[in-house]
């Protein structure tokens, strides 16, 4: 009898450190805006920063946020080139999507929402550079959802219209510019409770 209270106490501390665990490492949720009326509902995390590259005279940065717009998921993806140099424009459209490819070894696909959406060109005075900012979404499958929360990010493919770039997530990124610790690879498994759809 003794040892059957033992082992219940043992397996019963497992679950509650277990437990406490998996609490622990889900992050909070930072919402950039919520709105929700008769009709409509739409919540929005703020941006994270998961790719950064400063060299020479050159800046890039890609920032996630993730929207729940009526029950529907989407990836918002901001990327950001500054530079003194000209920089070239690029481009989304209907057949551009984002393959990432985790750590277990699978990959998840999400596709852009939109026809054709290009980067906007504007000019920072002070710095005397140019700044290029595309703003694209993209789509979940309802079953990407599961692999996203349990495995981290290794590198992401983004398809562009004529082009494409690979991205490697990093596990830390300590910003240059952001002057913040940032952790790329977990994005999904730290922030896609906040939105989740079920």
């Amino acid at each position: 009898m003794f040892q059957n209270r033992l082992l219940k106490a043992i397996i019963l501390g497992y679950f509650l450190i277990f437990g406490i665990t998996l609490i622990a490492q889900i992050k909070d949720c930072s919402i950039d805006y919520e709105q929700k009326t008769d009709t409509t509902y739409i919540k929005k995390t703020n941006n994270v920063l998961v790719y950064e590259r400063v060299f020479g005279n050159s800046k890039e940065l890609v920032f996630f946020s993730l929207i729940n717009s009526d029950g529907i998921a989407l990836l918002e993806v901001q990327q950001i080139q500054k530079s003194t140099d000209f920089i070239p424009s690029f481009c989304v459209d209907k057949n551009s999507k984002i393959i990432f490819q985790l750590e277990n070894g699978k990959f998840v696909t999400v596709i852009h929402s939109k026809n054709n959406v290009c980067s906007t060109l504007n000019y920072d005075n002070e710095s005397k550079s140019n700044i290029r900012i595309l703003t694209s979404y993209f789509y979940f499958a309802r079953e990407n959802f599961e692999e996203l929360k349990v495995s981290p990010l290794s590198i992401m493919r983004i398809k562009y219209v004529g082009d494409k770039k690979d991205i490697i997530l990093k596990n830390k990124i300590e910003s240059e510019m952001m002057k913040e610790t940032y952790i790329p690879s977990n994005y999904f498994i730290d922030y896609l409770h906040c939105i989740d759809t079920k």
